[in-house]
């Protein structure tokens, strides 16, 4: 995959509890169809996700996470081999099922930080690894969000994990600023601003704002009402030379895209 146009990365959450989406996809059945939707808009990523990050969402096994997304990858890999299937997941275990399942890209929301195997994990399989910053859990995130100077603290621990990756031999990282995880709104804009910043790194930087706190509790709004904001900031984000936009909503990203590239 190369990005000299940006990448859209399309959310298929197959749980009942996610922020937005929450029990629209949950059967096999609707996360297909969904996927289909999106696969016709042209999508160039499905990230499934089987575990809500929302702060408060309970625990659930990794055989409970398993459960719900290696079927919707096996049928997925069946029916659409050319589309890359990524795994929202920050479990080294779930990651090996769902790329021995026929998921292609293991997409970590804690960095490493939530199992100690995830590196090693995903060194062994030499699959891309989306690498993003979060600080604590999703339980305690929102109490870490203590910084000098947030753009450069970011940068700083990321670039200590893509040591640590290049260390296991780990080619593909791809990087998640990770907006919402451990950042105020406040600290959100900054970092979204100041986006470019990460491209001292040298790799490919993944944007995900998609009806987030940060456009909703701005505006005073819902999340079903979010998506003029999540164009707004996504048109910013891509100005700033962010290559891959993670996205609840394909056909209006890939319409921005097709805009501005």
């Amino acid at each position: 995959m190369t990005f000299e146009k940006p990448k859209i990365m399309g959310i298929l959450n197959v749980t009942p509890d996610s922020f937005f989406d929450g029990g629209k996809h949950q059967s096999l059945e609707k996360a297909l169809i969904h996927a289909e939707q999106m696969i016709a808009h042209e999508v160039d990523i499905i990230d499934i996700g089987a575990y809500s990050s929302r702060p408060g969402a309970p625990l659930i096994s990794s055989q409970e996470e398993m459960d719900r997304a290696l079927p919707v990858i096996e049928a997925l890999s069946r029916q659409f081999p050319e589309v890359p299937l990524s795994i929202d997941t920050f479990r080294a275990d779930v990651a090996k099922a769902a790329i021995l399942a026929g998921a292609h890209i293991v997409n970590d929301i804690s960095g490493g930080l939530l199992d100690d195997d995830m590196f090693n994990t995903v060194a062994k399989l030499q699959v891309p690894y989306v690498l993003m910053h979060m600080r604590g859990t999703p339980e305690t995130m929102q109490q870490l969000t203590d910084y000098d100077d947030v753009v450069n603290d970011v940068a700083i621990d990321l670039g200590s994990k893509i040591s640590k990756l290049r260390e296991l031999g780990v080619r593909d990282i791809i990087l998640d600023p990770g907006y919402g995880f451990a950042k105020t709104i406040e600290q959100n804009y900054e970092l979204l601003f100041r986006v470019d910043e990460l491209h001292y790194h040298g790799l490919p930087i993944l944007g995900g704002i998609s009806r987030k706190s940060m456009i909703y509790k701005k505006l005073n709004i819902s999340p079903q009402e979010a998506l003029n904001g999540t164009t707004a900031l996504n048109t910013l984000l891509l100005e700033r030379g962010v290559q891959i936009l993670r996205v609840h909503d394909v056909k209006e990203a890939k319409q921005l895209t097709q805009l501005l590239f």
